[in-house]
């Protein structure tokens, strides 16, 4: 049955030996791509947002929740990642273990994921833009500062109703046009930006611990207000569903797999690397931020640079700030990088057009992937605000990771022979436990949130059944009586 049709593992590396994408990361890339996608806009601007609405100083609680939920899924990225070291990652890893609609399904999902994540993150580099512009006495204006419809301040005292996020949307075209000169650029840029950002995050927890007061941080866990999500535990469930997107981009290194120098090796040490550097760091800012400013303070665009103002620490803030403009524009980097290679993937599964899977001549990337992807993803975030387009991100990554993590069982099963050089430890209660704790997250996030995925996945399986499994049948028939397809 087609709609089964799985991909062996032979075949698939078979394809990874022909791909025209150049293998130029080791584990230090590999490694801070991982960290430049997951430190962005999740610890920059939605601590605040978390803390002020869910969790309050229990926002170190919804941090550690989504870490362990992450940890888990990161152990059985990782084993497929190493026996799978092709570039598409979740979509690929289920075209090999449970069949092409499965695969269609996820790859579909991480679509979502990594353009709203892109986007999320074009958002949020914009809030901090528009802050330090004023700070220095540039005006923006403030039509152009946010999406339709959003009351903002004008810059003179008085609000101003906005138009378009241009700020969001001209970073997104910038970041395509460094993804597009090529991988080991945006790898070195991206690493020298990851250093800036994980230096400022060190220099805020080291500042500002000594300024943490003990009454900001009674009651850990503030009483519910009546109504799910709103404090209490239950608020530190749906915080972790928030704060989750703060760790969305360690799954994103295995995209880069058929980029990778030595990605049986590599590939695990990025990802679980990655996340474990970003976890301690996440911790650490939590507890100083709600430890020096009221979480009910905290709902604001930069609630780092917030927290360094309440020290007395001025000359700190526009370091902040100009930290986290560098820091999300590497989150940007690698988030699209991911959803490029998605769309390569797909298209050469022949699921998509074969234009997705072009590559540049002479920089030997996905060029025109990565230009449509910037124009629908610039005006995504020109017109979306930051806490749907959040929301939407990590119940699309949920989804995902639940999918990876059951589908190490069933490989384990149907293929249990199959090279391992990583092994996910005990199965099958690692990936049942990243599976339980990714879906608890889903359930605690808003109804809407849940109507818009369902929605995406309705268009999806219209998308599948319209066009994409005819296409993919009749390539595989082609296949079979011409041999393996060359690269476009």
């Amino acid at each position: 049955m087609s709609l089964l049709h799985r991909k062996s593992l032979a075949e698939l590396t078979a394809e990874a030996e022909r791909g025209l994408l150049r293998r130029s990361l080791g584990p230090l890339a590999l490694t801070a791509l991982g960290i430049g996608s997951v430190i962005g806009t999740g610890i920059f601007v939605l601590t605040g947002t978390a803390a002020s609405q869910h969790a309050g100083p229990a926002l170190v609680l919804s941090m550690i929740l989504s870490a362990v939920a992450c940890a888990l899924a990161g152990l059985c990225y990782a084993e497929f990642a190493a026996m799978v070291p092709v570039a598409g990652s979740a979509y690929t890893y289920a075209y090999a273990t449970v069949g092409e609609i499965f695969a269609w399904v996820i790859g579909w999902d991480l679509v979502l994921e990594y353009a709203l994540a892109t986007a999320t993150v074009a958002v949020g580099w914009s809030g901090y833009f528009v802050s330090l512009a004023r700070d220095v006495g540039i005006p923006f204006p403030a039509a152009l500062t946010a999406p339709p419809g959003t009351i903002v301040p004008d810059g003179m005292g008085g609000t101003a109703v906005a138009l378009f996020n241009a700020p969001a949307a001209l970073i997104v075209v910038a970041v395509a046009a460094l993804l597009i000169r090529g991988v080991q650029q945006s790898a070195r840029v991206n690493t020298a930006l990851v250093l800036l950002k994980c230096t400022v995050l060190v220099v805020f927890i080291g500042v500002g611990i000594g300024y943490v007061q003990r009454a900001n941080l009674t009651p850990f866990i503030p009483a519910n207000t009546g109504a799910f999500g709103e404090f209490g535990w239950s608020g530190v469930l749906r915080g972790a569903g928030v704060m989750f997107f703060a760790y969305i981009g360690f799954d994103s290194v295995s995209t880069a797999a058929q980029e990778a120098k030595n990605p049986q090796r590599d590939m695990p040490l990025g990802m679980l690397g990655s996340l474990a550097i970003c976890t301690v760091l996440y911790i650490g800012v939590a507890i100083v931020l709600t430890g020096i400013v009221p979480y009910s303070k905290l709902n604001v665009a930069d609630p780092l640079a917030v927290g360094i103002d309440a020290t007395g620490v001025r000359w700190l803030s526009p370091f902040i700030k100009i930290s986290a403009l560098f820091g999300l524009f590497s989150t940007m980097l690698v988030n699209m990088l991911g959803q490029t290679r998605i769309f390569y993937s797909m298209s050469r599964d022949a699921l998509l057009p074969s234009l997705f899977a072009r590559v540049h001549p002479t920089f030997r990337t996905p060029h025109i992937s990565t230009s449509l992807t910037a124009c629908v993803v610039a005006l995504v975030a020109g017109l979306t605000p930051i806490n749907k387009l959040g929301e939407l991100t990590s119940i699309g990554t949920l989804l995902a990771f639940t999918l990876v993590s059951l589908g190490v069982i069933v490989l384990r099963r149907t293929a249990p022979d199959v090279p391992r050089p990583f092994r996910t430890p005990w199965v099958p209660w690692v990936p049942l436990g990243a599976a339980a704790t990714c879906v608890l997250q889903m359930v605690s996030l808003p109804l809407e949130t849940w109507a818009r995925l369902f929605a995406w996945l309705a268009l999806g399986f219209v998308v599948y059944f319209a066009y994409s499994r005819q296409r993919a049948a009749g390539a595989r028939r082609m296949q079979r009586t011409e041999g393996p397809p060359h690269n476009p």
